[in-house]
């Protein structure tokens, strides 16, 4: 144990630190320093999330690997324990003297005050959501979990998979007991989540099992460890399979009895306005994730207005290329039929948009020295969504990478229809799901040295989001969207996330049906309809998340401009890029605080 303490001491910013933090969880004493506070309630959370330990690999890096082979507790008892410690934390965080502190310290305290914060706020709403459903739901996001993050570099790591694979049972029950709670509340998905899951979870459940990704994905990663041989290759091959055909497919069996009495009970597609304290749950989502106290009211407001301005943009665009006839709508609709600026539809097609993909990462890196003083040490790749997931997947999102570097960042793009790719869409997307977007605000988090942990994975939607919104204008700035085609692709993106404000607020507090949010979106963006449903799905089961794109690049530009006219000549984009992502994700009020003192200090 001492030797575990002293490298976890290294790992964490000293030795001493991180013995005293851990003897104290154990005494439950308040700990002497707010630097070990930080440490302690930490390690209390990550210690008790296996899957957090795998995803972060903190441990691996001193030789401690038991948690692989563990999943988290999803039960409604764990749900408990977790608002009850939160209090308990709180209380003690704000027993130390906030006005003791150095700078560093203080602006740690400040981020975690908010958070917790946020989250109390959050304790009355504790069972509104819902985990399963058809974007990021346990049915999907476990699997995608063991494909994606579990690591697997050699035997024992593909044991620990499949001992994994032999709790897929446990969880799934904590998740339906978790339901049973909900469904007692009055808390139902609407109809269309049910309608997908089930046939989502169904045709996950059908397959042959080696053709499963649950199955694939272990055979293909075991192969590739060195020196492994071919008997104990087939033999994990064969004890997946038994313990899928035993363990995983039951428990999806019991997850889709329970949806399928639930159908039974749901006709209809409401906002979270139907729930109960439906409103305030809204004001509560709101403020999560934009971090801000700005209401419905006022963000329906804005967003009418940004998809007003950006209209007349992309109709001056197009109108200088020739398209004049129709809707803005309908004219990038027919940009988008255009064979001129479609991959086909085959397998040559994707794997050729993947590396065209990739090219453009590897295109925008060569110029970002002239616009950052510090650049991630961590690379990115293209991958593509799992194919079970496509179908209700979004377009592209982001993976983090590992802490120990054996995980790069990951961009992934989802092939399901080519024709929803189209080449002048591509470069605003890369912009601002890698570079100079999520993959530089989230791994130069994660590179972040002398700060509490919780400081280097801790996220905030605003900031993220409305970094990466700001990522693509100011590629756009730098010039690699000076094709028109490029730039109506960049301004399309701008309007999807402006109507975002409209149609997320419409639905949550105007109470717009399903059918009105779609029609609106279609009629502003030119996407294609199955995308534009998709969109409009996920907004219904992550309610004001889709807010925070917009709310937080106008901040940021909002800020870039402040420092412009207070610096005058001294100001530098280096520089203050710097200073907007060299402290982490925070929140809004938070970050334009650090500018001020940027321009401040630069005065």
């Amino acid at each position: 144990m001492k030797r575990i303490f002293k490298w976890l001491g290294i790992l964490l910013g000293g030795a001493l630190v991180v013995v005293i933090a851990l003897a104290i969880h154990v005494i439950y004493f308040k700990p002497f320093s707010v630097k070990i506070f930080y440490e302690k309630a930490f390690m209390e959370f990550a210690l008790e999330s296996p899957q957090t330990l795998s995803s972060i690999r903190l441990l691996e890096q001193i030789g401690l690997r038991g948690h692989n082979s563990k999943l988290d507790d999803y039960s409604p008892e764990r749900v408990d324990e977790l608002n009850q410690r939160l209090l308990d934390n709180y209380e003690t965080l704000k027993s130390y003297d906030r006005d003791d502190m150095n700078a560093a310290d203080g602006l740690s305290y400040d981020i975690l005050d908010w958070f917790m914060q946020n989250q109390i706020a959050g304790i009355p709403y504790s069972w509104h959501g819902y985990p399963v459903n058809q974007l990021f739901g346990i049915q999907n996001g476990l699997p995608q979990f063991m494909a994606s993050i579990h690591h697997i570099g050699d035997q024992r790591d593909a044991e620990d998979y499949i001992k994994r694979l032999g709790q897929f049972g446990r969880v799934f029950d904590e998740v339906i007991a978790g339901l049973d709670i909900q469904e007692q509340k009055g808390i139902i998905p609407p109809q269309f989540v049910i309608t997908k899951v089930l046939a989502e979870m169904r045709e996950f459940s059908t397959q042959p099992v080696v053709e499963n990704i649950l199955y694939t994905s272990l055979l293909e990663r075991t192969e590739k460890i060195s020196g492994i041989e071919q008997t104990t290759i087939d033999r994990l091959a064969d004890e997946a399979r038994t313990v899928i055909e035993s363990t995983v497919y039951p428990a999806y069996g019991r997850l889709i009895e329970y949806f399928t009495g639930l159908d039974d009970k749901v006709d209809d597609n409401y906002g979270v306005w139907k729930l109960p304290d439906g409103d305030a749950y809204y004001d509560y989502r709101l403020r999560s994730n934009t971090t801000l106290d700005i209401g419905a009211d006022e963000i329906h407001a804005v967003g009418v207005a940004e998809v007003a301005r950006i209209e007349a943009e992309m109709d001056a665009l197009l109108v200088s290329q020739g398209y004049t006839e129709g809707t803005v709508a309908e004219r990038m609709l027919q940009l988008g039929d255009e064979e001129r600026f479609l991959y086909p539809n085959t397998d040559e097609g994707r794997e050729q948009i993947l590396a065209d993909y990739q090219a453009l990462i590897d295109e925008i890196m060569q110029e970002m020295p002239k616009y950052f003083g510090r650049l991630p040490k961590a690379s990115v790749e293209v991958k593509r969504v799992p194919e079970f997931t496509e179908k209700t997947a979004p377009a592209a999102y982001y993976q983090s990478p590992s802490l120990d570097g054996a995980r790069p960042g990951r961009f992934f793009i989802n092939l399901r229809d080519l024709k929803e790719l189209p080449k002048w869409s591509m470069r605003t997307l890369t912009y601002h799901e890698a570079v100079p977007g999520h993959h530089f605000q989230s791994a130069l988090q994660s590179e972040m040295k002398g700060v509490p942990q919780f400081r280097r994975l801790l996220g905030f939607t605003a900031f993220s989001e409305g970094w990466g919104l700001y990522a693509e204008r100011l590629a756009a700035e730098a010039g690699f969207t000076d094709d028109p085609y490029d730039d109506l692709g960049r301004l399309k993106d701008e309007m999807m996330r402006a109507v975002r404000l409209v149609v997320d607020t419409g639905i949550h507090r105007k109470r717009w049906s399903r059918e009105q949010a779609i029609e609106y979106m279609a009629s502003k963006t030119g996407m294609q309809m199955s995308d534009v449903i998709t969109e409009i799905e996920r907004y219904f089961v992550i309610p004001g998340q889709a807010t925070s794109y917009k709310t937080g690049m106008l901040k940021i530009l909002e800020l870039r401009a402040r420092a412009q006219q207070s610096m005058g000549e001294n100001f530098d984009i280096r520089s203050f890029h710097d200073a907007v992502l060299d402290n982490g994700d925070v929140p809004l009020p938070i970050l334009e605080e650090l500018v001020d003192a940027y321009i401040a200090g630069e005065n």
